[in-house]
């Protein structure tokens, strides 16, 4: 198996944040056995002026104790690395608030873990 490659795990909220997404309209790609750190979802919806966005978000169940969020090793390195947009999701009022963030606010969408719900 190459280097940096792992068996996916699946967050435990993963399915339910999947279909939230799905009925408040967004678009979901599942990225969660792509590996390599990647995040586990690429979303896709309309912005407050129209324009079509594309976010990658990772999830991470907060249920569990803080240790058990961080991000891997592999994740971590992929977060510092990317040039794009990238955040992580904990919950489904997180989920709620970057969705609303998209489509209602005019800040400017959220560009890493820090600047997300």
């Amino acid at each position: 198996m190459p280097r940096g490659f792992r068996g996916s795990r699946i967050d435990a909220n993963q399915r339910a944040l999947v279909d939230y997404f799905r009925t408040r309209g967004v678009s979901v790609g599942i990225l969660s056995n792509v590996g390599y750190g990647c995040p586990d979802l690429i979303l896709g919806l309309v912005n407050h002026r129209g324009e079509r966005v594309n976010l990658l978000v990772e999830i991470k169940d907060g249920k569990k104790i803080p240790s058990q969020q961080q991000l891997t090793v592999a994740e971590d390195k992929f977060h510092s690395e990317w040039l794009g947009q990238v955040c992580i999701i904990k919950s489904k009022e997180e989920a709620k608030e970057l969705i609303d963030r998209v489509r209602y606010d005019t800040q400017q969408v959220p560009q890493r873990a820090c600047d997300c719900p």
